[in-house]
């Protein structure tokens, strides 16, 4: 699924969901290492997890975040 975030630096994210487990996720821009990392970390995690895991982090004075953003599409793509 492709997911075009709002509010942040990052310009799209890409992942799939195989099994209700996410897989493959990947940014455009924003903070590489740390994007990398969060790519990395929920690898594999049960979407419901790792939704609430990422959901309501905020980047600074933003009211979202990359995560938040991740979070918001992968509800996004369980409620399709």
């Amino acid at each position: 699924m492709q997911y075009r975030p709002s509010g942040v630096c990052s310009q799209m994210i890409e992942f799939d969901i195989e099994d209700n487990k996410v897989k493959n996720v990947s940014f455009t821009g924003g903070c590489n290492g740390n994007l990398k990392g969060i790519s990395n970390l929920i690898e594999g995690m049960d979407v419901n997890e790792a939704i609430s895991r990422l959901e309501g982090i905020r980047c600074g004075f933003k009211s979202t975040s990359c995560p938040d953003q991740l979070a918001r599409a992968l509800k996004q793509a369980t409620e399709n």
